[in-house]
């Protein structure tokens, strides 16, 4: 969405000649979905990201009308409640007219041609562009655990497509993850009235933000540039990442509910899972055993490359270069080829640490209009 806008709002593009393939049938439905079931109520990104273009666009949209009120903007950062940033969103959609660009289909296949690109949908149609943008996210491949069954009505990743296994009534709930989202799914739970077990590998990790903030700027991207070695690039991207971590508020939340006795945290492995008819019993490392009647998987997402048969077919029609870690290998207008450009995780080998969250979308974005810029004068 963001790169979209900019390419309307600061490249000059025609409104017309963008369009935005997107299987929901709504724009940022995986976003509204996900976080809704987190329970998510304000953003851990400061308030100067989001899908605008001006980067105070947000904190002015704050300001107005009946908009003003205590705990939209909250702490240092001025991070925003989930409501305004949504609310926002839907501004950016209806200013640059996103909506009307938006085809709900899926690319199935992306051949590259003389003179562009050509999109095979799922629905059976073409599409044939200039330019293409591969800003395909993580979202489809939730990281599941090899003890955990993908086949059983209680045990659910809470990012897998079309999540809808939320108890409905009072239920001994294991949550198993260590970041931001176990986290969230824990606290919600308790405040609606079930028991729950939160489990993860490792301590209750506190960082402000998922990487140091000195990714966003010169501070680490200058020497993070003149690493030509992308194996290396590789390592430094992975070390940066505060991966199974969560804000100072959201572990304070937590470690509230562990002191009132309405959470029970484990340090620990889940080593297999026994299912019996009305029960699961899980085993732990320490061989302790928990029954429980749910379990939500909070694991995050793989970290292969994502886009799947889509990606894997263009690469080997296009013989594109990929780093041994399988990412793409790009130029720093994150061009993959002279047609196509890739953003998110796929431009991560580029942008560093950052690319897969909003800060990196709107790096993407200031790339992907740079370039135009350049070509035209």
């Amino acid at each position: 969405m963001h790169i979209a806008a900019s390419l309307i709002g600061e490249a000059g593009v025609a409104a017309e000649k963008v369009c935005i393939v997107d299987p929901a049938a709504r724009l940022l439905d995986r976003w509204r979905s996900c976080t809704d079931t987190t329970g998510m109520t304000h953003l851990r990104s400061p308030s100067v990201h989001h899908l605008d273009i001006d980067p105070w666009s947000l904190q002015h949209f704050a300001r107005k009308g009946k908009r003003r009120k205590r705990g939209l903007l909250v702490g240092q950062y001025g991070r925003p409640a989930l409501t305004l940033f949504n609310s926002h969103c839907d501004k950016v959609v209806e200013t640059f007219g996103l909506s009307e660009l938006h085809i709900q289909d899926r690319a199935v296949t992306i051949r590259v041609e003389c003179d562009g690109v050509r999109v095979e949908l799922a629905s059976g149609s073409e599409l044939i562009a200039r330019n293409l943008v591969l800003a395909i996210g993580a979202g489809d491949q939730p990281n599941w655990p090899e003890w955990a069954p993908q086949d059983h009505d209680c045990v659910h990743h809470i990012f897998e497509p079309g999540f809808d296994a939320w108890p409905t009534e009072p239920e001994t709930v294991a949550v198993v993850g260590g970041g931001i989202s176990s986290a969230q799914v824990s606290i919600r739970l308790v405040e609606e009235g079930h028991k729950v077990y939160l489990i993860s590998r490792h301590s209750l990790r506190e960082h402000i933000f998922d990487s140091d903030p000195g990714w966003l700027g010169p501070r680490n991207m200058h020497g993070f540039r003149r690493v030509r070695d992308f194996n290396r690039r590789r390592v430094l991207i992975d070390d940066a990442r505060h991966r199974g971590s969560m804000p100072p508020g959201v572990r304070h939340a937590v470690r509230r509910a562990m002191m009132n006795k309405q959470l029970r945290w484990h340090e620990d492995v889940v080593e297999s899972i026994d299912i019996q008819d009305n029960n699961l019993k899980l085993k732990l490392g320490t061989q302790e055993h928990l029954e429980v009647h749910r379990v939500l998987l909070a694991t995050g997402f793989s970290s292969k490359r994502p886009g799947g048969a889509l990606v894997d077919g263009l690469i080997a029609s296009s013989s594109l270069p990929c780093a041994e870690c399988g990412y793409p290998v790009v130029d720093t207008d994150l061009r993959w080829h002279p047609n196509v450009y890739v953003s998110g995780p796929l431009a991560e080998l580029e942008l560093g640490p950052v690319s897969r969250n909003i800060a990196g979308a709107r790096r993407a974005a200031t790339r992907l209009v740079d370039s135009l810029r350049t070509a035209r004068a």
